[in-house]
């Protein structure tokens, strides 16, 4: 097969959306899948606004589809809503080739938070774009009925996995951590206002706190919390190491639609702190016992964040290591190319 993946979200950017599609595409090129990305890198580009590790291609419209022309892809993927994939569903409708998409980023919550408009303002413009995809990829059940209720019923799972052989609890201490009191509670992910960050670092359960990320908030956020340990980017071992130092995981956000680091930090011997919204609640499940059918706790859910890590601080770490073992990229793999959509068939074998 011939897919074609297109993404505004690519390296250099650390997130899970990157993570999750390089993870992919790696994936299926070991399959024998001749795999193209459609990516930023490949384009000049400008900085989002108040988002600037993401970079918007210029020019889109016309580069893309020949690039997608000449490949002639059997299948396409837009995995996301800024210019590139807005110029690949216009070349998909044009040319009349099937296509399906992803819902990666709950856009609407964050422009909320950015603008204090309701969300309910940008999801008309979300429609549009996945509208005539002939499936919409969602990485939870609750994701996916919540977007048919948006009116997308067109929706297909695709989960997420963990690389085992990077997170696990035998790793090495994080050596700037080894000196540090404990219980250490972690954060990893952006650093910005939608991520409810703020929450975290102003919780008053005993240990101290270690915050793992960049982004836009993360000045102003040092300077009011100077006691919280900011280490910045980690990435491979360096990651991995200060998972399996922390004492609990702690994922502050309510407006996540899945939440890769969860898993992370579970595969590392380590529970999850949370609130009970989606994400956490397709993760850790609403008695903390996870989603899979396992029968011991794996973290707590709690309005108060406080009490969530305070119970969570209790749970047995072989309980953790067991569930985040159940995320496998290869079953992953798999959902992704049955959702997929091949020229002159509905979807891929």
């Amino acid at each position: 097969m011939k897919l074609a993946i297109v993404s505004d979200a690519w390296a250099p950017q650390v997130n899970g959306v990157v993570r999750t599609l390089t993870t992919t595409a790696e994936r299926l090129t070991a399959r024998g899948h001749a795999v193209e990305t459609v990516t930023p890198d490949q384009f000049r580009t400008i900085p989002c606004p108040t988002y600037p590790e993401i970079r918007l291609a210029l020019g889109a419209r016309g580069k893309v589809a020949g690039r997608l022309g000449r490949f002639a892809p059997d299948a396409v993927h837009i995995a996301t809503e800024g210019p590139l994939g807005w110029a690949a569903r216009r070349w998909c409708l044009g040319t009349g080739m099937p296509f399906t998409t992803s819902f990666h980023t709950r856009f609407p919550d964050y422009l909320a938070v950015r603008t204090r408009l309701p969300a309910d303002l940008f999801w008309p413009l979300l429609r549009r774009f996945h509208g005539p995809a002939s499936a919409t990829f969602a990485a939870t059940a609750s994701l996916r009925e919540e977007l048919k209720g948006r009116g997308l019923p067109n929706t297909h799972i695709w989960a997420r996995g963990v690389d085992l052989a990077l997170f696990s609890p035998d790793n090495p201490p994080l050596p700037e951590l080894a000196g540090l009191a404990g219980p250490i509670q972690l954060y990893v992910g952006r650093i910005a206002p939608e991520k409810n960050i703020e929450a975290f670092l102003a919780s008053g359960a005993p240990g101290n706190k270690v915050v793992v990320g960049d982004g836009p908030a993360r000045a102003e956020l040092a300077r009011r919390f100077p006691e919280t340990l900011f280490l910045g980017p980690l990435h491979g071992s360096r990651l991995a190491s200060a998972y399996a130092s922390a004492d609990v995981f702690v994922f502050p956000s309510r407006t996540d639609t899945f939440g890769l680091v969860m898993i992370e930090a579970l595969a590392s011997g380590v529970p999850v702190a949370a609130y009970p919204v989606p994400g956490p609640l397709d993760i850790i499940g609403p008695g903390g016992c996870g989603t899979t059918g396992g029968m011991a706790r794996i973290g707590a859910l709690s309005h108060d964040l406080d009490a969530a890590i305070r119970a969570a601080l209790t749970v047995d770490r072989a309980a953790c290591i067991a569930e985040g073992r159940r995320y496998d990229w290869e079953r992953c793999t798999d959902q992704f190319v049955a959702g997929l959509s091949l020229r002159g068939t509905r979807r891929a074998a």
